[in-house]
């Protein structure tokens, strides 16, 4: 061992590695010092913090790119509106994340190597480096802290992510093997089913920033349900940059090697993580024995090809975000749904409440017979349009003393007709959003169909009440209107019709009149010919009029009835329909940009 510290001097003096000195009895990987077998890379090694300027992007992350400012603009236009926070953090860590690893070296590829109490990942890192950095042994948990191990420069602001502290951070044996893996930092982790909670903790923090992880387990633990049920399973997504190894196999006889793989790789199907065979992107599976070094050579040989290609970050992410897109899916695809809308059927049907509650058919039925009143008095025999008149004259007083009386007799509950007539009308206007909104949110997801109805409920909270003003309003300046209506063309021939009805009249009763007090010569029968002509002309010049002022009246009263719906209308639109149609527009924009989010990566296409 001298002899080998000897030469490790005098070949590793280079600046970057620190000579180490015999460890006292006790003392852990984690103290300041190591045994003559490990060395240290310098602390912050690489002095521009790991950020170096980035080469030209590769197609695949020129579409990963896009992806992230998808989910950046789908996270941002969600947030007031998903009512699961859980999974719009997930997608938020994703891309903090994504951020922080695309800001640092692309030229360097962070491989963690992680497995289970006894599997041997120790020794395989210490195989890979060349040099016992990471301790092995029979006790347990032998690793404590994830330890690094960098084949090149640069990687300080990397380490800095993970956590790792100067003193955890090595060099490997400078060999004409570890050239091929130039650009790899490699970090041996605690074991993943360690009985201390801190160890399982250092596990699940930097497996959730590695660009790649190589599963080490063996031949008695292989099946684990800690390690398929917590691990595997979840990142059955991250096949791409996954090796899953099997050590120890010069434990197994003859052909049990070859058995236990292929169960495990039944086991890795079973878990939905594909595999990489048939030159088809998957995860990788092979056997070795880290003590002999079976198979290290292979392990190494993929290892520096995974790192030479400097995609496996890109990967990585694509991988978080297909994961992050997985989790979103129920907040965005709703199966079947042909695309958010408001049909022309479930507007006619909203403005069609909205006229009920403001009585639109009755103030139009009120225009009508305010048309048709007019036209009697117009067309009507002047012996009955004195009596209206008289009659007009006699009622405000006949009104006011049937008011004194009611006021004396009233009791409490003679009021209740108005407030019932209100709270009906806002029932039914109530009624008609919530009615709107129930169709406009058919087919959408949970989060958006909320979303919808809290719209048109806050945009319902003043609509009874302007809606009465509407009501009040308009609907009685249609009813009665101050300005009489148009009166058609055929009028005034009506009335002359009328007034020559009333000369025949007055004529005939003037010449019986002249007959009788002896003025005129006696003859009855013309002028009673006259009077019964006027008197029956009258009426049947005023029936014929009314006849004809049906349609007008009819067509008057339709278009006071339209106004008013119109006004009702406008006023619901305004309200309700366009912030339903905003929210609506505003999930198709995050639909589309989910879409991106959840397009495949360019080397799954």
């Amino acid at each position: 061992m001298s002899a080998l510290t000897d030469r490790s001097e005098e070949r590793w003096d280079d600046g970057f590695i620190a000579r180490s000195r015999p460890r006292p009895t006790g003392e852990g990987p984690d103290g300041d010092d190591g045994d003559d077998a490990l060395v240290r890379a310098v602390s912050g090694a690489g002095g521009d913090g790991g950020k170096v300027p980035a080469p030209p992007p590769s197609p695949e992350a020129q579409a990963l790119r896009t992806r992230l400012d998808a989910l950046r603009q789908l996270v941002g236009l969600s947030r007031t509106r998903i009512l699961d926070g859980t999974s719009l953090a997930e997608a938020g860590r994703v891309l903090d994340e994504a951020a922080a690893r695309r800001g640092l070296s692309p030229q360097h590829t962070v491989v963690a190597i992680a497995g289970a109490t006894g599997s041997g990942k120790s020794t395989l890192f210490n195989a890979l480096a060349g040099v016992q950095i990471s301790e092995t042994g029979l006790r347990r948990p032998t690793t404590a802290a994830p330890i690094a191990c960098s084949w090149s420069d640069g990687a300080a602001g990397l380490l800095d992510r993970l956590e790792i502290p100067g003193r955890l951070r090595r060099r490997p044996r400078e060999t004409s093997e570890a050239e091929a893996l130039r650009g790899m930092v490699l970090v041996d982790l605690p074991d993943l089913d360690s009985a201390v909670v801190a160890h399982r903790e250092h596990v699940d923090r930097v497996l959730a920033l590695v660009d790649a992880v190589v599963w080490v387990v063996d031949p008695e633990k292989y099946a684990d349900a800690v390690l398929h049920e917590r691990y595997l399973r979840p990142l059955a997504g991250h096949a791409e940059v996954t090796f899953v190894v099997l050590n120890q196999v010069d434990r197994l006889p003859g052909e049990a090697a070859d058995l236990v793989l292929d169960d495990l790789r039944r086991l890795l199907d079973e878990d939905g993580m594909a595999l990489g065979e048939h030159g088809e992107p998957g995860a990788t599976v092979l056997g070795l024995s880290a003590l002999t070094g079976e198979g290290v050579g292979e392990l190494r040989e993929l290892l520096g090809q995974f790192t030479q290609e400097k995609g496996a970050a890109t990967r990585r992410i694509s991988a978080d975000v297909d994961r992050a897109a997985a989790r979103l899916h129920p907040l965005y695809v709703a199966d079947g749904h042909s695309g958010p809308r408001i049909g022309e059927a479930a507007r006619a049907a909203f403005e069609d409440r909205l006229a009920e509650a403001v009585g639109a058919y009755a103030a139009g039925l009120a225009a009508e017979r305010a048309w048709r009143r007019n036209a009697g008095k117009a067309c009507g025999t002047p012996w009955l349009r004195l009596w209206r008149w008289y009659e007009s004259r006699r009622a405000p007083r006949s009104l006011s003393g049937l008011a004194a009386l009611a006021a004396i007799g009233r009791s409490p509950g003679a009021v209740q007709a108005p407030a019932e007539e209100e709270v009906t009308a806002r029932q039914r206007v109530e009624q008609a959003v919530r009615i709107v909104a129930d169709e406009a949110a058919v087919g959408l997801p949970e989060p958006w169909a909320q979303a919808v109805r809290e719209t048109a409920v806050r945009g319902a909270e003043r609509l009874p009440e302007a809606l009465d003003e509407i009501a009040v309003t308009l609907g009685a300046a249609v009813a009665v209107p101050k300005a009489k209506p148009p009166r058609p063309k055929w009028w005034p021939a009506a009335v002359l019709a009328q007034a020559a009805m009333t000369l025949l009249q007055i004529f005939g009763g003037l010449w019986l009149t002249g007959q009788i007090i002896g003025v005129l010569e006696p003859r009855l029968m013309p002028p009673v010919l006259l009077m019964v002509a006027g008197i029956v002309g009258g009426p049947l010049v005023e029936w014929a009029c009314s006849m004809a002022a049906r349609g007008p009246a009819r067509r008057y009263g339709q278009d006071a009835e339209r106004r008013l719906r119109q006004a009702a209308a406008g006023c619901g639109r305004a309200r309700v329909l366009e912030p339903v149609a905003a929210e609506l527009l505003r999930y198709r924009e995050v639909r589309e940009q989910y879409a991106t989010v959840a397009r495949l990566s360019t080397t799954r296409q």
